[in-house]
């Protein structure tokens, strides 16, 4: 359970909550989405949630915030669009025409233009990995999802 969870569970909004404990609004938004961390807030503020929640201070400090996924190994996180931020404008246009071309092959029409778009766009990562405007990681992303490949093929 969160924060969020919990508050939602004594039927209180976030704005209620902030009246009652004297913690900023703000705060509470920040804790409850995510963008701070219960475990980062003074003895203060979590002495006054718990006060105004009517619970313990270590109760408090035991709800999980919403935490975004990590890969235990790597430490990355486990959603990877972040590789297909500020892509090149010609790799962008042809990753659209790729997805455009496996959404007719998976309907299952025959789409005419499909081994043009995936050969225009295998070219198109290799020349940006080549040229250094993406990086081997963001390469292969892009290869394993738009060209459906896997390392070793």
């Amino acid at each position: 359970m969160n924060l969020q969870e919990y508050i939602d569970s004594k039927k209180i909004t976030k704005y209620h909550l902030s009246k009652i404990s004297g913690v900023p609004k703000t705060t509470i938004i920040d804790i409850c989405s995510g963008k701070s961390s219960l475990q980062k807030c003074s003895a203060r503020t979590v002495q006054q949630l718990a006060k105004a929640l009517n619970c313990t201070m270590e109760y408090i400090m035991s709800l999980d915030t919403i935490k975004p996924k990590y890969d235990d190994e790597t430490g990355l996180p486990i959603d990877k669009q972040y590789l297909e931020r500020d892509l090149p404008l010609y790799l962008q246009s042809s990753i659209d025409n790729m997805i455009t071309s496996w959404k007719i092959m998976d309907s299952g029409k025959k789409d005419y233009h499909w081994d043009l778009n995936w050969c225009e766009l295998n070219a198109d990562i290799n020349c940006a990995e080549v040229e250094q405007e993406i990086s081997s990681e963001q390469a292969w992303y892009l290869r394993e999802k738009y060209l459906r490949l896997q390392r070793g093929d």
